[in-house]
């Protein structure tokens, strides 16, 4: 047993508060003192400078992921006795924004290697009533866009992009989220680019969509008082907007320390029997760096690696079709669920120090053996 103070984190942001503790300090100071907390200036200067580095049309500010996907799906006109065919490995969020406007979720099995929906399987998932699809890119790795996007187009389908763990990825040379008809993205604060508390962000090529977004967003109305639908109080507040346009410009070189240490992992586990290492593929911002746990018990070897102060995490333990909230509906799709029992995500963050992945790697091999 080591002692906790020497304890490794999952994330850790200190690294990056700390250097931008002045502007951070001056952002918010200057909300302070604006009288203008909730949209405003700040949401707008935000929404121009993501939709910019995004390569987006629009851009629309709301106060979570989770409200991302359920505004986007009601902008593009899903509703109850619609079908939207998602991947069963991904936080509940994603299939809960599905049955919150009505529709069905419909599960379709994941490709056992990048851990995302496996679009050789989503034509055979395809029926009368659906009416969208909605990849997620688990981790931070993209889906097989150019695949996707070709399914959809044969069968008429919209397409909404769950970017909440792959903020900065790219699929193709275009950033997640403006591939499809749809993007939505958290900024959690543990996401590669994070708020200090919940926000998110729409994006579409749609001048329809957007407007349509805009009003839901502030409950159904485009001006004050005149509500034309029912919608939701998901506005962005103006402090979480000008934390994340002092954290924007730096997201990049983020991603790229996160791929960087995604390889010196890669280096570092090549020898240890039992671990599947995931790859490192152009557009990868690893959000998280997950392994596949072959060789021993998945939650034994987490524990062990705790009791050594390393930190890990499960994502995902139960695949969303197994859910207590969906009981019964589903038949068990084998790799997602083969998935949830061997997956373990390991220390990393932008600027983890090698010896740090060295002590994480050595005590795994420990934990292995």
């Amino acid at each position: 047993m080591v002692d906790r103070g020497d304890h490794v984190p999952v994330l850790d942001l200190t690294p990056q508060i700390e250097a931008l503790w002045d502007d951070l300090e001056a952002a918010f100071r200057r909300v302070m003192r604006s009288g203008q907390f909730i949209m405003g200036p700040e949401v707008e200067a935000f929404e121009r400078e993501a939709a910019d580095y995004l390569g987006a049309t629009h851009a629309v500010g709301v106060n979570s992921g989770t409200d991302a996907l359920v505004i986007a799906l009601r902008a593009l006109g899903v509703g109850p006795g619609d079908e939207v065919l998602t991947t069963p490995f991904s936080f509940f969020a994603t299939a809960e924004a599905i049955s919150a406007t009505g529709a069905k979720p419909v599960f379709v099995d994941i490709d056992a290697g990048s851990f995302n929906i496996d679009p050789e399987r989503i034509e055979g998932a395809i029926t009368e009533r659906t009416k969208a699809i909605m990849p997620v890119h688990l981790y931070g790795r993209p889906c097989d866009m150019a695949a996707i996007t070709a399914i959809a187009g044969r069968h008429a389908l919209a397409i909404i992009e769950d970017c909440a763990q792959s903020f900065g990825a790219r699929h193709g040379g275009s950033h997640t989220g403006t591939i499809g008809d749809v993007g939505a993205y958290s900024f959690f604060p543990s996401k590669n680019l994070g708020a200090f508390g919940d926000a998110g962000l729409i994006t579409t090529a749609s001048d329809e969509v957007a407007t349509t977004a805009r009003m839901l967003r502030a409950h159904g109305a485009k001006r004050k008082y005149h509500n034309e639908m029912l919608g939701y109080n998901s506005r962005l507040d103006s402090l979480q907007a000008a934390l994340l346009r002092v954290k924007l410009p730096h997201v990049d070189d983020w991603n790229r320390g996160r791929v960087e240490a995604a390889r010196r992992y890669g280096t570092l586990l090549a020898d240890v029997d039992g671990v599947v290492a995931p790859d490192v593929v152009d557009g990868h911002v690893f959000h998280q760096y997950t392994v596949r746990v072959t060789g021993a018990d998945r939650d034994e070897v987490g524990a062990r690696l705790d009791a050594e102060g390393i930190g890990t995490m499960v994502y995902y333990p139960i695949p969303q079709d197994e859910l207590p909230v969906y009981a019964g509906r589903y038949e068990v799709l084998p790799i997602s669920h083969a998935a949830a029992q061997e997956v373990l995500s390991l220390p990393i963050w932008p600027t983890i120090d090698e010896r740090v992945q060295r002590r994480v790697a050595d005590a795994l091999r420990r934990a292995l053996g």
